[in-house]
């Protein structure tokens, strides 16, 4: 399956977060949500993303935004990860990648002149009505939630 597309419905999902409880996109309706998917707790880059929108929590959710983020961790490493980093945001353990395949973001990646199945690095935003509002396939790690609050001011105006 390919990336998802503005305009296009948001697919279903549900998975556990990092304290075993169910998610599903459905609890979520009625939000504005930013759908992050990102390779591995506890990586440099994955740091960077996700302590730069723990750093603008506030303004996403001043500006209407809930944040989860995706990856195939499990629930387990996602409790260390958030507690390292005092991440104030859900993360989804997607460990069977449904989630990951259902919105595209699961398949083949080049790294170092290797190629290999994991996850792209990939933003969804889903309006409260459950379609995509905007995708972010080039997320810049260490300024994520400033490129977000920059592109939606942008289409928002």
């Amino acid at each position: 399956m390919s990336i998802l597309k503005t305009g296009d419905k948001a697919p279903a999902f549900e998975a556990k977060d990092q304290n075993g409880e169910l998610v599903k996109l459905t609890d979520l309706s009625g939000k504005k949500v930013i759908l992050y998917f990102y390779p591995k707790d506890l990586t440099p880059g994955c740091t960077a993303e996700s302590c730069n929108l723990r750093d603008h929590y506030t303004e996403l959710k001043n500006n209407g935004f809930e944040v989860v983020g995706v990856s195939a961790d499990d629930e387990k490493k996602h409790r260390k990860f958030i507690e390292k980093y005092d991440l104030p945001f859900t993360l989804l353990a997607d460990t069977d990648k449904k989630v990951c395949e259902a919105y595209g973001v699961w398949g083949e990646k080049k790294f170092m002149g290797r190629t290999f199945l994991g996850i792209k690095r990939v933003t969804y935003v889903i309006d409260e009505k459950g379609f995509i509002l905007h995708v972010l396939e080039k997320v810049k790690t260490e300024t994520h939630a400033e490129q977000m609050l920059e592109e939606l001011g942008a289409l928002t105006n």
